[in-house]
C-alpha cells in the first residue's frame, strides 16, 4: 500500500530537499570545462537557450548562448542557478523499495528487482481487476520523445485509457479554447511579433516573475511606442511600469472581455471585412455581448468605467496588437470561457495572422507545448490527433502496428483518476515527473487516495513528496542526461542536448520504460535504441496531423535554431518538400490539412469561429463566513511544485518560505503585522504562515504561492472545482478566512528546505 514514509531527520539527511551551493569545481575561476554543450534551460516553457559547462560527467557552470534568438544569452534566477541540480546530495543513484522498518522509510534494492517488482504488481493488478485498473500520470518537462513513448506505453504495452499529465494543470483551457476557435492548439506568432506591436495587452500572466525573458519582448515594445495594459488582481512587477492597469477581481475576467467587445462593436472599432471573409459565428456573440455595458462591467470585475472604455478605446483604435495571457485566466471552473472572450476580441479586431498582430498563450512547463501534442494528455493521440476520431486511431494504430479497435478510448483528467482510486476502479499507478501531493488542490484528499492503493511506482531523479508514498522508486533522468525535442512557448521545436550521463543506477526514462515492458512480457514496440529512433517514429505518426513534425528533423532544428510546427514533410500534392516550418499561423493564403486552401483557419471552411463567451462566477464565491478571495501563483525563484528549485541553495534564500500577500487595509482591520504569522482557512484546510503586507494587491484578495509541501501547502487549502471542458482545477478563487496566528510548532522543527 502507498502509505507515506515518515518525515524522519533519516529521511530528510538521505533525501532532501537539502540545498547545494556553488562549492569546489563550481566556484573555481581557474577550472576549465572540457566542453561546452549548448541546450536550454530545464524549467519553464521559455525554453532559454544555454551553454552548460560540463568538466568529466558534471555539470559545473554555465555560460551565455548569446546566438540563441530567443533569449540572446538572458537567463532569469533559475537558469542562472539551474545548473546546481546536478551532482546533487539528493540525487537518486539506486532504486528503493518501501521498508517502514528502516527510519529512512525505503532500502536500495538492485534496479533490476525493482523492474521486476513493479512488472509482478501491474501483471497482478491487471489479471485481478482488468487493464485499465492501472493507471499513468507524466509530465509536461519531459522531452517530447519520452512524452510520445509514456501514451504509446499506457496505450500498447498496459492497454489503459488512464493516462495523463500534469499539463492539466497549465495550459488545457486555453488549448480547448483555441481548438473551438482555431482548430489549432499553438501560440499564433513568435515572440518577435509583439515588437512590431501598437498595442500588447497581458491578462492574467505575472509575465516579470514567470516568464521573465518575454519581459524583454514587452519592455522593447514600449520603447518602440507600444502602450501595454496589464489585467491582474495584483500589481505585478511588469504592471508597475505599464500604461494602464486594469485590477480585476479575481475570476471575472469573461465580463471583461464580453465588456470590451460591446464597446467595439459600441464605436464600431470592428474589422468587417476581416469578419466577413475569416470567421463565422460574430452575429450571436454581438447579441450576446450587447448586456455588458461598461457600467454592468465595472460592477463586476471591479474595475473602473474609465479604465475600461479606455483600454476599449486603445485596443478597438489600434492597427497593430498583441494579446498575450496565461494561467491568471486559464485557472478557472470557467477558464475555457475566459480565454475564449479574449480571443473574441482579437477576431473582432482582426488583428491575427499578421505582421505584429497576433495571439498567444504563454507556456508554463518545459514542454508543456510539446507535452501535450503527441500522446500523454487522456483524450489525445500524437500529431494532435483526437482520440475518439475513427480516422485519427487508424493512422496512430497503423504505426504502432495494431488494430485500431485495440487502442482504448479516452480516459480521464489527471484529478478524475483519484476519484476512480477512491471508487476502486483504479488500483495501481506509474507516474513520472509528476508531484500531485503538491501541485494538485485539495491536496489531503490526493494524500488519502495514494494510500488506498494497491500499488504505486514513481521515476523521477529527486525523492518528491509524492514518492514518499511510492512502493518502488526508480531513478530516472535529469534534462541533461538525455536528450530529444520540446516545443517552447512559440511553438519553436527545438533539441536538448546531452551533456553528462546518469548517476550509478540512474536510467535514462525511456529505458526505464522499455524494462517495464520486456520485464512484462510486452516489448514489442518498445525495442528502440535511442531517443532519436523515437523521434523517427513520432514524425511518422504525427504526419497529416495538426501538429504534424514529420518534416522536422534534429539537423533542421540546430541549423535553423528550431523550427516551428506544423512543419509536412509533403506539400498539397502529396509530393516531397523541405518546409521551413510556420512560425506565424493563419497568414492570408497560408495552407493547412484540414482547410485545403479554403483559408487559413484549421476548418473545413477555412474561417475562425466566434463562440458566446458565458460568464459564470466562480465555483467558490465568498460569503460571511468565508469572506476573502485566495489567489495562488508562482514567484520568480521557485518552480511549480518546488521539488527541483527548493533543493537550489540560492534560490531558496532569495524566497525561503510561502507568504501571504496582503492589502494594508485588510491587514489593518484583522491586526495582522508584516511578517507577522496568519492562519488562512478554507472550508478544506487551514495553514499558517508569514503575512507580507503589500499595496499591490486589491483589498478583498490574498495571495500565496504553491510552491511549497507539508505543512506549508496552500494547495491544501485550494478547491478542487473544474473546468467543464478542460479540467483544469481553480486555482486562482476560493473563499477563504484569516485570523492572526502564534508562531506555529513548526517553526522550530526540521524543515525539509533546511
Amino acid at each position: 500500500m502507498a502509505v507515506e514514509a515518515p518525515l524522519t531527520t533519516e529521511l530528510l539527511a538521505r533525501f532532501g530537499p537539502l540545498k547545494a551551493y556553488p562549492t569546489g569545481q563550481r566556484i573555481d575561476s581557474s577550472v576549465d570545462p572540457d566542453r561546452l554543450v549548448k541546450t536550454h534551460c530545464c524549467f519553464c516553457g521559455q525554453q532559454c537557450g544555454i551553454q552548460l559547462k560540463v568538466l568529466g560527467n558534471e555539470v559545473i557552470g554555465f555560460e551565455p548562448w548569446e546566438d540563441f534568438p530567443f533569449n540572446r544569452g538572458m537567463l532569469c534566477p533559475k537558469g542562472v542557478r539551474r545548473y546546481l541540480q546536478g551532482s546533487h546530495h539528493d540525487r537518486l543513484t539506486n532504486a528503493y523499495m518501501r521498508d517502514p522498518a528502516r527510519p529512512e522509510g525505503f532500502r536500495a534494492v538492485p534496479y533490476d528487482e525493482a523492474i521486476r517488482k513493479t512488472a509482478d504488481e501491474i501483471q497482478r493488478i491487471q489479471k485481478e481487476h482488468g487493464s485499465s485498473a492501472f493507471a499513468v500520470l507524466t509530465g509536461a518537462s519531459l522531452v517530447s520523445e519520452k512524452t510520445y513513448l509514456m501514451g504509446k506505453f499506457a496505450r500498447v504495452c498496459l492497454q489503459t485509457p488512464y493516462i495523463d499529465y500534469n499539463g492539466r494543470l497549465c495550459m488545457v483551457s486555453a488549448a480547448a479554447a483555441n481548438k473551438k476557435a482555431f482548430g489549432i492548439d499553438r501560440a499564433a506568432n513568435p515572440w518577435t511579433d509583439i515588437l512590431e506591436s501598437e498595442i500588447v495587452w497581458i491578462s492574467g500572466a505575472n509575465v516579470a516573475e514567470c516568464a521573465p525573458i518575454t519581459t524583454n519582448y514587452v519592455w522593447q515594445a514600449r520603447e518602440n511606442g507600444a502602450r501595454i495594459i496589464v489585467v491582474d488582481p495584483r500589481i505585478t512587477p511588469l504592471a508597475r511600469t505599464c500604461d494602464l492597469f486594469l485590477p480585476i477581481k479575481p475570476g471575472q475576467d469573461v465580463a471583461l472581455f464580453n465588456g470590451i467587445l460591446h464597446l467595439m462593436i459600441e464605436h464600431d472599432w470592428l474589422d468587417h471585412d476581416f469578419l466577413r471573409d475569416h470567421t463565422t459565428g460574430f452575429e450571436t456573440v454581438a447579441e450576446h455581448v450587447r448586456e455588458w455595458t461598461p457600467k454592468k462591467t465595472a460592477e463586476v470585475t471591479g474595475i473602473s468605467e474609465r479604465a475600461i472604455r479606455q483600454a476599449a478605446e486603445w485596443w478597438g483604435q489600434a492597427k497593430t496588437s498583441f494579446l498575450m495571457h496565461a494561467r491568471g485566466i486559464e485557472h478557472h471552473s470557467h477558464g475555457v470561457q475566459n480565454v475564449l472572450g479574449s480571443i473574441n476580441i482579437v477576431l473582432a479586431s482582426g488583428r491575427i495572422g499578421r505582421l505584429g498582430c497576433g495571439y498567444a498563450t504563454i507556456t508554463g512547463q518545459g514542454n508543456g507545448q510539446g507535452g501535450r501534442e503527441h500522446g500523454q494528455k487522456c483524450d489525445q493521440l500524437p500529431g494532435a490527433r483526437d482520440i475518439g476520431n475513427p480516422e485519427h486511431r487508424r493512422h496512430v494504430a497503423q504505426v504502432w502496428g495494431i488494430r485500431p479497435e485495440e487502442l482504448p478510448q479516452a480516459g480521464v483528467d489527471c484529478y478524475e483518476m483519484f476519484r476512480k482510486v477512491e471508487t476502486g476502479e483504479i488500483r495501481g499507478l506509474l507516474s513520472i515527473s509528476f508531484n500531485p501531493v503538491v501541485s494538485l488542490p485539495d491536496s489531503n484528499f490526493v494524500k488519502r487516495m495514494l494510500e488506498k492503493l494497491e500499488f504505486y511506482a514513481n521515476i523521477d531523479f529527486f525523492l518528491s513528496e509524492t514518492a514518499r508514498h511510492a512502493d518502488v522508486v526508480l531513478p530516472g533522468s535529469q534534462q541533461e542526461e538525455d536528450e530529444g525535442v520540446v516545443c517552447s512557448t512559440e511553438g519553436r521545436v527545438i533539441k536538448i542536448n546531452k551533456a553528462v550521463e546518469p548517476p550509478g543506477d540512474a536510467r535514462q526514462d525511456w529505458k526505464i520504460l522499455q524494462d517495464i515492458a520486456k520485464a512484462l512480457g510486452r516489448e514489442r514496440g518498445f525495442t528502440f535504441q535511442s531517443p532519436r529512433e523515437i523521434f523517427e517514429e513520432l514524425r511518422k505518426a504525427s504526419e497529416g496531423g495538426i501538429a504534424d513534425y514529420s518534416g522536422v528533423t534534429w539537423e533542421k532544428i540546430e541549423r535553423q535554431q528550431g523550427v516551428f510546427w506544423p512543419c509536412p514533410a509533403t506539400g498539397p500534392g502529396g509530393q516531397p518538400i523541405d518546409h521551413p516550418g510556420t512560425p506565424r499561423l493563419f497568414e492570408p493564403g497560408s495552407w493547412n490539412p484540414i482547410a485545403r486552401g479554403a483559408g487559413p483557419f484549421y476548418f473545413p471552411d477555412g474561417k475562425a469561429r466566434f463562440n458566446v463567451a458565458e460568464y459564470t462566477p466562480p465555483a467558490e464565491e465568498v460569503d460571511a463566513e468565508y469572506p476573502i478571495i485566495l489567489t495562488t501563483g508562482r514567484v520568480v525563484n521557485m518552480f511549480l511544485s518546488g521539488c527541483q528549485t527548493r533543493r537550489i541553495g540560492p534560490l531558496v534564500d532569495q524566497y525561503a518560505e510561502p507568504l501571504l500577500e496582503i492589502h494594508p487595509q485588510l491587514a489593518e482591520q484583522l491586526g495582522i503585522t508584516n511578517g507577522g504569522w496568519v492562519t488562512v482557512e478554507s472550508r478544506r484546510a487551514g495553514i499558517t504562515i508569514r503575512a507580507q503586507v503589500v499595496a499591490t494587491i486589491r483589498p478583498d484578495t490574498v495571495f500565496v504561492p504553491y510552491h511549497w509541501a507539508g505543512v506549508k501547502s496552500i494547495n491544501q487549502v485550494t478547491i478542487a472545482a473544474q473546468d467543464p471542458v478542460s479540467h483544469i482545477p481553480e486555482y486562482k478563487v476560493c473563499a477563504v478566512r484569516l485570523r492572526k496566528a502564534a508562531e506555529p510548532e513548526y517553526a522550530h522543527r526540521l524543515e525539509p528546505q533546511q
